[in-house]
């Protein structure tokens, strides 16, 4: 299955988009700071996702407007929270995309909202990162909704609170790595890009912030990173 991922998704044809989409790549748990990035300007929609009671809310002025139950990702690869944008509108992808879809600008990777050919899937934990809907209201949605409406995905960033948040290493993506990356910035040791992706660079920045620290400078977030950044208690 696939599941539609960042980096600010620009309109290519479907067809080319179609071969980038692979939807099991999502790894980010979820963030409890203010959503990453903040999105400044909100039109006449926006839409809330809760992950935990499988609901969006479609408010309209900050009033709320439509209500649609949806399915979710999986433990293993959960719908990325934070506030975004939807950056692109399609059709008829394919039969597991439903009949539309709404993709947005998730840093990390391709994500969005679209139909199902599993309608049995909502009210689950079971997509791949995408936010799943009934054929029928993703059409609804979709003729309401224009680009660039904000779409707020709630939750912890660092996952679950009652489970200790994953080691992270060179390599990993998601909404876990970005506020690493946005913490490191904030105290002068990361100077790339706060997108949601471990590389060489967020590398450096955190052995340094280790060694700082009195800590093994082995590049990984393990607990003790986390506390000495101020996010674990």
């Amino acid at each position: 299955m696939q599941s539609i991922r960042y980096l600010l998704f620009r309109p290519i044809t479907a067809a080319l988009l179609m071969l980038s989409m692979i939807e099991g790549m999502a790894h980010s748990p979820a963030y409890a700071d203010p959503p990453l990035p903040i999105m400044a300007d909100q039109g006449m929609y926006t839409i809330e996702i809760y992950p935990q009671r499988h609901q969006m809310v479609v408010r309209v002025q900050g009033q709320k407007f439509k209500t649609y139950p949806i399915a979710v990702g999986n433990p293993s690869t959960p719908t990325p929270v934070g506030e975004y944008k939807i950056v692109y509108k399609g059709k008829d992808w394919a039969p597991y995309f439903g009949p539309r879809w709404l993709g947005l600008n998730v840093p990390w990777g391709n994500y969005g909202i679209h139909g199902t050919n599993k309608p049995y899937s909502i009210g689950q934990h079971l997509s791949h990162g995408c936010i799943r809907m009934r054929n029928s209201d993703v059409i609804e949605l979709f003729e309401m909704i224009p680009l660039g409406t904000i779409v707020k995905i709630n939750g912890h960033v660092l996952g679950d609170p009652n489970h200790e948040p994953r080691d992270l290493a060179e390599g990993d993506v998601g909404g876990d790595v970005q506020l690493i990356q946005s913490r490191l910035k904030s105290a002068g040791y990361f100077k790339g890009v706060c997108n949601g992706k471990f590389r060489s660079d967020t590398t450096v920045a955190i052995k340094q912030f280790q060694r700082n620290h009195h800590l093994a400078p082995n590049g990984v977030v393990s607990g003790k990173v986390y506390e000495k950044l101020g996010l674990l208690d």
